[in-house]
Order: C-alpha cells, then sequence, then structure tokens
C-alpha cells in the first residue's frame, strides 16, 4: 500500500505563510520540525479530516523569492461550502485566476504559489 503524505511549499515568511493558511483555507499546525544549528524550519499544516499535510519549509539565510518557473504546478482543495470560500478570497484580495466555465479558481499565497479551489461534485 502506498499514500500521499504531503505536499512542499518553500516561503520565505514563514508565519505570515502559516496565517495565510489559517485564514484562507482553514489549515492548522500539525507539527514542527527545526534544524538544530537554525538554518531551517518546516512546519507541516492539516485540514483535521485527512492525512495529507502541508509542508511548508522556511531557511534562514534565503532572502530572494523562489523561482516559481512558469506556475504550471498548484494545489488543489475540494470544498462543499464554495461560494462562502470564493467570498472570503475575494475580500482577502488573493484570487489569481477565475474560470467560471469549469466551476474553479485560484488563488495565490504569499509566496506566488498557486492554489485551486473546487467545488465537490
Amino acid at each position: 500500500m502506498i499514500e500521499f503524505n504531503h505536499f512542499n511549499f518553500n516561503v520565505l515568511d514563514l508565519e505570515k505563510s502559516i496565517a495565510f493558511y489559517k485564514e484562507a483555507i482553514g489549515l492548522s499546525v500539525v507539527r514542527e520540525k527545526d534544524s538544530s544549528d537554525g538554518s531551517f524550519k518546516i512546519v507541516y499544516l492539516g485540514d483535521g479530516r485527512t492525512g495529507f499535510n502541508l509542508e511548508l519549509t522556511w531557511m534562514r539565510d534565503r532572502k530572494e523569492p523562489y523561482n516559481l518557473g512558469d506556475e504550471e504546478f498548484h494545489l488543489a482543495f475540494k470544498t462543499d461550502d464554495y461560494d462562502a470560500f470564493h467570498k472570503k478570497h475575494e475580500e482577502m484580495g488573493c484570487i489569481c485566476y477565475e474560470n467560471p466555465s469549469m466551476g474553479i479558481y485560484f488563488i495565490n499565497d504569499p509566496d506566488g504559489y498557486w492554489i485551486e479551489i473546487v467545488p465537490v461534485r
């Protein structure tokens, strides 16, 4: 047997990213790992329902934004309260792309990663 465990995003401002994912998606910290020399910190966020985690990695010496290429990759979340999340994300100003014909939209996190929001179908 094999199953999903986590997906990683490297971030510049760990606290800002944790706050964003808490407000925008409702993810909470489930565990943390600090390097012994302080050069990095890893925080795992979870939804409290599945075992899948989003791993946020912060590197102490990293100052420049990460190169996300053409932003062709993304993380997706499904929700049974699509309209409420859309309204919240509009208010947060984080919607970066909408595709009404497909019934989906994307938000940007503080580092520019795309997160797709999909209604339960």
